[in-house]
């Protein structure tokens, strides 16, 4: 009987609904990635936000863009997992999904 196993990603965190970067004198700033406009390095790494602020971090514009990643897709991953709990129409019926089909030899 083959064993099916389902991995569900971890939602991502309150504290962590934003990117943690770094900037020049080594404190820690969370950033909206969705604020971010553009990432330059002239030589320094510059992010400009929506309303026109530009920040200066540590971290190298393939750093920055990265973690924009890794976060998007820790919440399209816990998006996804929701789905499939809930049946995968937005609804919560609170009923679980059939067994998945096997095949004996």
């Amino acid at each position: 009987m083959p064993i099916v196993v389902l991995v569900l990603a971890r939602p991502p965190c309150r504290r962590c609904s934003m990117i943690q970067l770094t900037r020049l004198n080594n404190s820690q700033l969370a950033i909206n990635s969705d604020l971010i406009k553009f990432v330059e390095e002239a030589p320094d790494t510059v992010l400009t936000l929506v309303n026109g602020e530009k920040v200066v971090v540590r971290e190298t514009t393939v750093e920055v863009i990265e973690r924009v990643r890794q976060f998007r897709r820790s919440i399209l991953c816990a998006s996804h997992s929701a789905m499939r709990l809930d049946g995968g129409d937005g609804s919560q019926s609170g009923t679980q999904e059939p067994p998945l089909p096997t095949t004996e030899g």
